[in-house]
Protein backbone atom coordinates (compact mmCIF):
# COMPACT_ATOMS: atom_id res chain seq x y z
CA UNK A 1 0.00 0.00 0.00
CA UNK A 2 1.45 3.26 -1.12
CA UNK A 3 1.44 5.26 2.49
CA UNK A 4 4.13 7.43 0.92
CA UNK A 5 2.26 8.91 -1.55
CA UNK A 6 -0.95 9.65 0.85
CA UNK A 7 1.39 11.16 2.78
CA UNK A 8 3.49 13.49 0.61
CA UNK A 9 -0.30 14.28 -0.99
CA UNK A 10 -1.52 15.30 2.44
CA UNK A 11 1.42 17.56 3.12
CA UNK A 12 1.76 19.33 0.09
CA UNK A 13 -2.23 20.25 -0.15
CA UNK A 14 -1.64 22.05 3.06
CA UNK A 15 0.30 24.69 0.92
CA UNK A 16 -2.17 24.75 -2.05
CA UNK A 17 -5.29 25.32 0.63
CA UNK A 18 -3.35 28.12 2.15
CA UNK A 19 -2.65 30.02 -1.12
CA UNK A 20 -6.19 29.91 -1.96
CA UNK A 21 -7.83 33.33 -2.51
CA UNK A 22 -10.10 34.41 0.00
CA UNK A 23 -7.79 34.46 3.43
CA UNK A 24 -6.68 30.51 3.34
CA UNK A 25 -7.08 29.07 6.74
CA UNK A 26 -8.52 31.86 8.79
CA UNK A 27 -11.57 31.81 6.87
CA UNK A 28 -13.29 29.87 3.45
CA UNK A 29 -12.06 26.43 3.85
CA UNK A 30 -10.81 27.11 7.28
CA UNK A 31 -14.13 28.62 8.41
CA UNK A 32 -15.94 25.74 7.01
CA UNK A 33 -13.75 23.64 9.37
CA UNK A 34 -13.11 24.98 12.50
CA UNK A 35 -17.08 25.65 12.76
CA UNK A 36 -17.16 21.50 12.15
CA UNK A 37 -14.58 20.79 14.59
CA UNK A 38 -15.33 23.80 16.79
CA UNK A 39 -18.75 21.24 17.72
CA UNK A 40 -20.62 22.80 14.58
CA UNK A 41 -23.35 20.92 12.50
CA UNK A 42 -21.75 20.74 9.83
CA UNK A 43 -22.12 24.58 8.89
CA UNK A 44 -18.91 27.14 8.16
CA UNK A 45 -18.92 30.23 10.75
CA UNK A 46 -20.16 32.03 7.69
CA UNK A 47 -23.64 30.12 7.45
CA UNK A 48 -22.58 28.23 4.24
CA UNK A 49 -22.71 24.23 3.79
CA UNK A 50 -19.48 22.42 4.49
CA UNK A 51 -19.93 20.18 1.56
CA UNK A 52 -19.99 22.83 -1.20
CA UNK A 53 -16.65 24.30 1.38
CA UNK A 54 -14.64 20.93 1.05
CA UNK A 55 -15.66 20.48 -3.04
CA UNK A 56 -12.29 20.53 -4.54
CA UNK A 57 -10.48 21.26 -2.04
CA UNK A 58 -8.74 17.56 -2.11
CA UNK A 59 -5.89 16.82 0.47
CA UNK A 60 -6.40 20.23 2.02
CA UNK A 61 -9.57 18.94 3.55
CA UNK A 62 -8.34 16.18 4.94
CA UNK A 63 -5.65 17.80 6.50
CA UNK A 64 -6.96 20.74 7.79
CA UNK A 65 -10.11 18.42 9.52
CA UNK A 66 -6.87 15.96 11.05
CA UNK A 67 -5.55 19.30 12.12
CA UNK A 68 -8.42 21.42 13.44
CA UNK A 69 -8.84 24.62 12.39
CA UNK A 70 -6.35 26.24 14.76
CA UNK A 71 -3.34 24.59 12.82
CA UNK A 72 -3.77 24.31 9.89
CA UNK A 73 -1.81 27.73 9.47
CA UNK A 74 1.34 26.18 11.28
CA UNK A 75 1.77 22.69 9.85
CA UNK A 76 0.56 24.43 6.14
CA UNK A 77 3.17 27.16 6.53
CA UNK A 78 6.07 25.26 8.48
CA UNK A 79 6.27 21.76 6.25
CA UNK A 80 4.43 21.91 2.91
CA UNK A 81 6.00 24.80 2.02
CA UNK A 82 9.14 23.36 2.36
CA UNK A 83 8.48 20.03 -0.05
CA UNK A 84 6.09 17.98 1.83
CA UNK A 85 6.67 14.50 2.91
CA UNK A 86 10.87 15.16 1.90
CA UNK A 87 10.77 18.30 4.34
CA UNK A 88 10.12 16.07 7.57
CA UNK A 89 13.17 14.09 6.22
CA UNK A 90 15.26 17.21 5.69
CA UNK A 91 14.50 18.36 9.37
CA UNK A 92 14.88 14.63 10.76
CA UNK A 93 18.36 14.58 9.05
CA UNK A 94 19.41 17.86 10.86
CA UNK A 95 18.43 17.37 14.07
CA UNK A 96 19.68 14.00 13.98
CA UNK A 97 23.35 14.92 12.48
CA UNK A 98 23.53 17.86 14.67
CA UNK A 99 22.54 15.70 18.01
CA UNK A 100 25.19 12.87 16.76
CA UNK A 101 27.61 15.63 16.80
CA UNK A 102 27.41 17.04 20.34
CA UNK A 103 27.38 14.01 21.46
CA UNK A 104 30.19 13.11 19.65
CA UNK A 105 32.24 16.05 21.03
CA UNK A 106 30.96 15.09 24.66
CA UNK A 107 33.19 11.79 24.10
CA UNK A 108 30.02 9.63 22.77
CA UNK A 109 30.56 7.86 19.08
CA UNK A 110 31.54 9.76 16.23
CA UNK A 111 28.86 10.10 13.69
CA UNK A 112 27.51 8.10 11.06
CA UNK A 113 25.56 9.32 8.26
CA UNK A 114 21.58 9.38 9.72
CA UNK A 115 18.74 7.04 7.48
CA UNK A 116 16.50 9.16 7.60
CA UNK A 117 13.32 9.51 5.19
CA UNK A 118 14.75 11.54 2.17
CA UNK A 119 17.93 9.23 2.28
CA UNK A 120 16.44 5.63 2.07
CA UNK A 121 15.00 3.56 -0.97
CA UNK A 122 11.27 2.92 -1.75
CA UNK A 123 10.91 -0.15 0.10
CA UNK A 124 12.37 1.82 3.46
CA UNK A 125 10.90 4.91 2.87
CA UNK A 126 7.42 3.47 2.80
CA UNK A 127 7.86 2.39 6.46
CA UNK A 128 8.75 5.11 7.49
CA UNK A 129 6.03 6.94 6.04
CA UNK A 130 3.72 4.72 7.56
CA UNK A 131 5.07 5.37 10.71
CA UNK A 132 4.95 8.98 10.23
CA UNK A 133 1.36 9.00 9.08
CA UNK A 134 0.53 6.70 12.39
CA UNK A 135 2.25 9.38 14.43
CA UNK A 136 0.04 12.46 12.56
CA UNK A 137 -3.02 10.67 13.37
CA UNK A 138 -2.51 10.12 16.79
CA UNK A 139 -1.18 13.42 17.37
CA UNK A 140 -4.23 15.45 15.64
CA UNK A 141 -6.44 13.33 18.30
CA UNK A 142 -4.43 14.29 21.58
CA UNK A 143 -6.44 17.38 22.20
CA UNK A 144 -9.73 15.29 22.55
CA UNK A 145 -11.43 17.02 19.53
CA UNK A 146 -11.89 14.10 17.06
CA UNK A 147 -15.64 12.91 17.72
CA UNK A 148 -17.29 9.85 15.91
CA UNK A 149 -18.98 12.68 13.39
CA UNK A 150 -15.38 13.73 12.75
CA UNK A 151 -13.43 10.65 12.53
CA UNK A 152 -16.04 9.84 9.58
CA UNK A 153 -15.65 12.62 7.43
CA UNK A 154 -12.05 12.85 8.00
CA UNK A 155 -11.83 9.08 6.80
CA UNK A 156 -14.00 10.18 3.44
CA UNK A 157 -11.53 12.91 2.28
CA UNK A 158 -8.84 10.90 2.86
CA UNK A 159 -10.12 8.13 1.48
CA UNK A 160 -10.30 10.01 -1.82
CA UNK A 161 -6.28 10.38 -1.80
CA UNK A 162 -6.02 6.55 -0.83
CA UNK A 163 -7.16 4.64 -3.52
CA UNK A 164 -6.51 1.13 -2.31
CA UNK A 165 -8.51 -0.50 -0.13
CA UNK A 166 -5.85 -1.66 1.96
CA UNK A 167 -4.75 1.47 2.78
CA UNK A 168 -8.23 2.39 3.41
CA UNK A 169 -9.18 -0.29 6.16
CA UNK A 170 -5.47 0.62 7.47
CA UNK A 171 -6.63 4.62 8.17
CA UNK A 172 -10.09 3.55 9.63
CA UNK A 173 -8.00 1.23 12.19
CA UNK A 174 -5.43 4.41 13.05
CA UNK A 175 -8.34 6.67 13.19
CA UNK A 176 -10.74 4.64 15.79
CA UNK A 177 -7.96 3.62 17.94
CA UNK A 178 -7.83 4.79 21.46
CA UNK A 179 -4.91 6.92 21.84
CA UNK A 180 -2.33 5.41 22.76
CA UNK A 181 1.49 6.59 22.57
CA UNK A 182 2.92 3.09 23.50
CA UNK A 183 0.92 1.94 20.57
CA UNK A 184 2.70 4.96 18.01
CA UNK A 185 5.77 4.30 19.68
CA UNK A 186 6.09 0.82 19.06
CA UNK A 187 5.92 1.64 14.62
CA UNK A 188 9.50 2.93 14.85
CA UNK A 189 12.01 0.60 14.38
CA UNK A 190 15.19 2.70 14.15
CA UNK A 191 16.15 5.62 15.91
CA UNK A 192 15.89 7.74 12.78
CA UNK A 193 12.10 6.64 12.66
CA UNK A 194 11.28 7.63 16.03
CA UNK A 195 13.14 11.04 15.31
CA UNK A 196 10.92 11.69 12.48
CA UNK A 197 7.93 10.38 13.96
CA UNK A 198 8.58 12.86 16.82
CA UNK A 199 9.61 15.55 14.61
CA UNK A 200 5.76 14.87 13.08
CA UNK A 201 3.91 15.46 16.15
CA UNK A 202 5.39 18.55 17.23
CA UNK A 203 4.93 20.00 13.89
CA UNK A 204 0.93 18.67 14.71
CA UNK A 205 0.44 19.31 17.86
CA UNK A 206 -0.47 23.09 19.57
CA UNK A 207 2.11 22.94 22.53
CA UNK A 208 0.47 25.11 24.58
CA UNK A 209 -2.60 22.63 25.32
CA UNK A 210 -1.63 20.71 28.38
CA UNK A 211 -2.90 17.59 26.99
CA UNK A 212 -1.13 18.03 23.60
CA UNK A 213 2.00 18.22 25.52
CA UNK A 214 1.57 16.10 27.71
CA UNK A 215 0.52 13.88 24.81
CA UNK A 216 4.19 14.51 23.24
CA UNK A 217 5.98 14.19 26.21
CA UNK A 218 4.93 10.48 26.78
CA UNK A 219 5.48 9.95 23.50
CA UNK A 220 8.83 11.01 23.74
CA UNK A 221 9.00 8.98 26.37
CA UNK A 222 8.00 6.02 24.26
CA UNK A 223 10.11 6.50 22.05
CA UNK A 224 13.15 6.08 23.99
CA UNK A 225 14.38 9.68 22.52
CA UNK A 226 17.44 10.89 24.31
CA UNK A 227 16.46 14.29 26.22
CA UNK A 228 19.60 16.04 23.73
CA UNK A 229 17.62 14.56 20.52
CA UNK A 230 14.21 15.80 22.04
CA UNK A 231 15.43 19.01 22.47
CA UNK A 232 17.18 19.11 18.96
CA UNK A 233 13.82 17.91 17.22
CA UNK A 234 11.73 20.94 18.72
CA UNK A 235 14.20 23.60 17.70
CA UNK A 236 14.29 22.89 14.39
CA UNK A 237 10.30 23.14 14.13
CA UNK A 238 10.64 26.41 16.10
CA UNK A 239 13.19 27.78 13.96
CA UNK A 240 11.04 27.22 10.88
CA UNK A 241 9.21 30.53 9.44
CA UNK A 242 6.01 30.64 9.30
CA UNK A 243 5.94 30.47 4.90
CA UNK A 244 1.94 31.97 4.96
Amino acid sequence: MNTRGLLDQLLKSGQEMLQQKGGGASSGLGGALGGLLGGGAGKASGGGDLGSMLKGAGGGAALAMLLGNKRVRKVGGKVAVYGGLAALGVLAYKAYGNWQAQQAQQGGAQPVEPQTLDRLPAPQAEQHSRAILKALVAAAKADGHVDERERQLIEEELGKLAQDAELQSWLHTELNKPLDPADVARAASTPEMAAEMYLASVLMVDEEHFMERAYLEELARQLKLPLELKAELETQVRSLPVGV
